[in-house]
């Protein structure tokens, strides 16, 4: 089975955490993730994370840790999340792939939509807010 690495970012500003929603095209359209993008043959996973979010967002970053990866098997192929909390850096976010973006609280996040693969991440980080709040 074919797995697929991809690297994503939990963006915290002012207590509040960003989440993209998947345009209608996309594949899982109208899914909500954090987001980033397919690792490149070569580039290093936070190389993938800067340039995901500058391509996708028009965002900077600044990394403070990583959750664990997680796993998911979408039928055809295995998505292998790996997930980076990150500081949002100041600048104007263009959506070039995304529906929308949103900042939500911990609370908040629990009720979208979540693409599957991003569900196990979002149970840990929030997990850890609880135990260390943000």
């Amino acid at each position: 089975m074919n797995t697929i690495r991809v690297t994503c970012a939990i963006i915290l500003r002012e207590g509040k955490i960003l989440a993209a929603q998947r345009s209608e095209t996309m594949s899982l359209p109208l899914k909500w993730e954090f987001p980033g993008g397919k690792i490149n043959k070569g580039e290093s996973e936070v190389e993938c994370l800067r340039r995901e979010l500058l391509e996708e967002l028009n965002l900077s970053m600044l990394i403070k840790g990583r959750l664990s990866n997680s796993l998911f098997n979408y039928g055809d192929f295995t998505v292998e999340l790996i997930p980076f909390i990150v500081d949002y850096v100041e600048s104007e976010i263009i959506l070039h792939e995304h529906r929308q973006i949103g900042w939500f609280t911990s609370f908040e996040l629990k009720d979208l939509d979540w693409a599957p693969a991003d569900v196990p991440i979002l149970q840990e980080f929030l997990d850890r807010t609880i135990k260390m709040p943000l």
